[in-house]
């Protein structure tokens, strides 16, 4: 481990970043260039000390777990994710790995999708990015620990929240939780964060395990959710998966029809998101059971 290198090179990382690109603000009194270590702290789920010490050279040994967080706090492209790794004397992630890396042309795309709830996960539903507008729909993200950051994990193992869907709703997108979970251990049996986050579903689940044991593989496909909001009501949402096959990753966008109460609501939404309405309490860790992702 180059702890020099790495504290220089993860300072730079992360003053080349404006507060734009991750959708913060500004603010009027930002005395340093790119992200505050705060701010970096909070995208990558890790203790501002622990990046502090990483940024003096006197930090621990990052797990791989860690480095992949910063790569993706710190928008990495591949090569650079590589050497983070190879400065905190970790060998990169090789091939049958699931890719966590977002690709600067992947990262233009899902920036786009400006105006609607936006995610995008890998192939063991990681969530990898969020939109303002889907923090504000479905919870904040960055909120959680990076542990949790996982579809399924908080489907079967995350507290709280559940009620805001349907019951046949949220059964039938357990289901293909569990099938697109079967699918990627065919793809990536030597995994091993796919192996763990099985293991952990497996051991605190009866509901995934009894789901597992039916070895169904159909594939997860765009489809309408209705999602009960605390303070909105009733929600009535396309959930379309666009699939970015190159990389095993799915960019899941939800949108109303023109004209309902539902759009009005992603309207509010989209105010509340760029700061320009009341708050709209997200209470509670975002996950299947209130986003139907």
């Amino acid at each position: 481990m180059d702890r020099t290198e790495l504290a220089a090179t993860l300072r730079m990382w992360r003053e080349r970043i404006s507060p734009s690109d991750v959708g913060l603000p500004a603010g009027l009194r930002r005395r340093t260039p790119g992200l505050r270590r705060e701010e970096v702290a909070h995208l990558a789920g890790v203790s501002v000390d622990y990046l502090v010490r990483l940024e003096q050279a006197r930090g621990p040994y990052p797990s791989e777990v860690v480095l992949g967080t910063l790569a993706r706090a710190l928008r990495l492209s591949e090569a650079e994710r590589d050497h983070l790794f190879r400065l905190a004397g970790v060998s990169p992630p090789g091939a049958g790995r699931i890719r966590g890396a977002v690709r600067p042309s992947v990262r233009r795309l899902f920036d786009r999708f400006a105006d609607v709830p936006a995610m995008l996960v890998d192939a063991k539903t990681d969530v990898l990015a969020w939109n303002p507008v889907a923090a504000a729909l479905l919870g904040d993200y960055s909120a959680v620990p990076h542990a949790e950051r996982n579809v399924a994990w908080q489907a079967f193992l995350g507290g709280g929240g559940r009620t805001w869907m349907d019951t046949a709703d949220r059964e039938r997108i357990s289901g293909h939780l569990v099938a697109d979970l079967r699918r990627a251990t065919a793809r990536y049996p030597d995994d091993p964060g796919l192996r763990g986050l099985i293991g952990a579903l497996l051991a605190g689940s009866p509901r995934f395990t009894d789901l597992w044991a039916r070895r169904d593989v159909e594939e997860h496909q765009s489809e309408r959710k209705t999602i009960h909001h605390p303070d909105l009501g009733e929600i009535v949402l396309d959930c379309d998966h666009l699939r970015l096959d190159q990389d095993d990753q799915v960019l899941i966008v939800y949108s109303a029809e023109p004209g309902t109460p539902s759009a009005r609501a992603l309207e509010l939404l989209r105010a509340v998101a760029d700061g320009r309405g009341p708050a709209v309490p997200t209470a509670g860790p975002p996950g299947v059971g209130r986003s139907g992702a």
